[in-house]
């Protein structure tokens, strides 16, 4: 069994009337990737922030590395390292000179830190611009810089909100291929992200928030088919699909049909076994088929079907 590296259960956070986190509870394994997806306003930030120790729970529990996590000081907080959603650096030191004020501050020793910076410039690809100043570093580059920050205390959890927002594509990659790299070296990450493509790549199980409440949790197939989602064989065509749809409707592989604009969509639970009887009964009833798209369900049709947003809103 994983060992459990950070423990939330019946989180919940009020201002006055308004109750922004209502019994949210998760479990993030050590080497997991916890996506925490929800549209502007369902939660998330007020969650990680208990999470971090920066805002009190009105009620819940917390514990990272095994310890408590509570606002102040605390055993806890020396596991986990966070990369806010703004950059928390300092523009008129170099990208060493921050590293090593932050490592002072995580309480590294002098022979530690030289160690340290040099490890974690390496991991995030920027060695070779150590000694620039953060002014002039593109915003890849300071998201970079700052998860090395995070980095350098070696936390069991790393806490990544929203590190790829109005960065390059490159450094976008690059910061995705550092976190997959760190999971395989056993480290927890607890992500969020307004792009659902970076869940679907980097996260092992995803939990959704809407309204301040856990809505779904698990894998993308276990969420896929919780919503009864299932994948759909798109067909060009040429020729009255009603027959077809009349043909198709009886047949035992086949969920659902749907017509129209010279296009055919039929939803099947297996497409592999599908597929040939779906070409059979077009060739039967007179219609050519031009093209075929197989469509798997994703992350974005499951949260549609959860919180009726897209992720951006």
């Amino acid at each position: 069994m994983q060992e459990v590296t950070a423990r939330c259960e019946g989180l919940r956070k009020a201002y006055g009337d308004r109750v922004a986190v209502d019994g949210v509870g998760f479990r993030i394994h050590a080497g997991e990737s916890y996506g925490l997806l929800g549209p502007n306003g369902a939660g998330k930030t007020t969650t990680i922030s208990m999470l971090c120790g920066l805002l009190h729970a009105d009620a819940g529990t917390i514990e990272v590395g095994g310890s408590a996590m509570r606002t102040g000081r605390c055993e806890a907080k020396q596991h986990l390292g966070l990369v806010p959603q703004d950059i928390a650096l300092y523009p008129d030191l170099t990208a060493r000179e921050n590293l090593r004020f932050f490592g002072r501050l995580q309480g590294l020793t002098r022979t530690e830190l030289r160690t340290r910076v040099d490890e974690v410039l390496e991991i995030v690809a920027l060695e070779d611009r150590a000694g620039d100043r953060i002014e002039g570093f593109s915003g890849g580059m300071k998201r970079r810089c700052n998860i090395a920050a995070a980095l350098l205390h070696q936390p069991q959890l790393l806490v990544l909100d929203e590190p790829t927002v109005g960065v390059d594509p490159q450094s976008r990659a690059s910061i995705l291929d550092g976190i997959a790299a760190l999971q395989e070296h056993g480290m927890a990450v607890l992500y969020t992200t307004h792009y659902m493509e970076e869940a679907q790549r980097l996260c092992d199980r995803i939990g959704v928030i809407d309204e301040g409440r856990l809505v779904a949790e698990g894998t993308q197939g276990e969420l896929v088919s919780a919503i009864g989602q299932h994948p759909v064989v798109r067909l060009s065509v040429d020729g009255d699909p009603s027959g077809l749809l009349a043909a198709l409707t009886p047949d035992p592989v086949v969920v659902r049909t749907s017509a129209g604009d010279g296009r055919v969509e039929v939803a099947v639970a297996d497409p592999a076994r599908a597929l040939a009887p779906i070409i059979e009964h077009a060739e039967r009833v007179g219609v050519v088929v031009q093209g075929v798209e197989v469509v798997e369900p994703d992350l974005e049709s499951v949260f549609l079907h959860l919180t009726g947003k897209a992720l951006r809103d």
